[in-house]
């Protein structure tokens, strides 16, 4: 049986086991499979490996391995100097859209909560999601390291933590959402578009409370939920400039 030396770089170490970790291993195999093969057989999904090296040449998915062979893999490293052309991972989206599976609701709240379009139901099948992230070229977040194995997946990430907030953190840093981020402009129940809407239009549907003490309201362009900057607002903020920094976020978040 042949044998090639692997060494990954970076947060693709997560997937392998102590062993393994920031060191080069013997990986053994039997006939000439691609190197994406290999990689997958090692335990690391194909979305999160951004850059194949294999003897100090850039690979693609499909190289195939030859007996000897030395093969580094790294993620998506900002700092990497290498011909876009070169990296087998896509490039960064400048309007991105996500699919989460149904671990990760509070993210996907979140994700619509700072604007971004993300797909999101409760118990829907694999491959569902994976052909919702290929026709809609979406990112696919997920919780399951096997979901992300699929060949109909090229955009995609294992989410870490287990926590909300820091899967949040963990997502914008990524994907360097930052920049693109338009708080409070989408429904966190449905992901439609949020849309201004005047007091009077909403008047019968608020609270008397509500009525008095609020002027400003959007409605959802898809489910028509209203929303309007209640008493979690400065928390949102809050939240939101943790992890964005420093901005005015406005909006409502508030739902009626």
């Amino acid at each position: 049986m042949a044998s090639a030396t692997f060494r990954f770089y970076g947060e693709l170490n997560d997937f392998l086991p102590p062993g393994k970790r920031q060191v080069a291993f013997a990986h053994r195999f039997g006939g000439s499979p691609a190197v994406k093969d290999s990689i997958e057989a090692v335990g690391v999904p194909h979305p999160e490996v951004d850059v194949i090296v294999v003897n100090g040449t850039l690979v693609e998915f499909d190289h195939r391995l030859e007996d000897g062979d030395a093969v580094s893999v790294y993620p998506a490293f900002a700092s990497i100097d290498v011909d876009p052309s070169r990296r087998v991972g896509p490039t960064l989206q400048a309007d991105p859209r996500f699919v989460l599976d149904g671990h990760l609701g509070r993210l996907a709240a979140y994700l619509r909560m700072l604007g971004f379009d993300a797909w999101y139901r409760t118990d829907v099948a694999d491959e569902v999601l994976a052909l919702v992230s290929r026709d809609e070229d979406r990112i696919l977040l997920t919780r399951d390291r096997a979901l992300l194995r699929r060949g109909a997946i090229t955009r995609g990430r294992w989410v870490r933590s287990d926590a909300p907030r820091e899967q949040l953190r963990e997502v914008v840093d990524r994907f360097e959402l930052a920049a693109s981020a338009v708080p409070f402009t989408r429904c966190i129940r449905c992901n439609g578009r949020l849309e201004p809407i005047s007091r009077d239009e909403v008047l019968d549907r608020l609270q008397p409370l509500t009525r008095r003490y609020y002027e400003v309201f959007s409605r959802c362009a898809d489910c028509a939920a209203v929303f309007w900057r209640g008493s979690h607002h400065a928390r949102m903020v809050r939240l939101i400039e943790g992890v964005l920094g420093d901005g005015n976020p406005g909006g409502s978040d508030t739902v009626g």
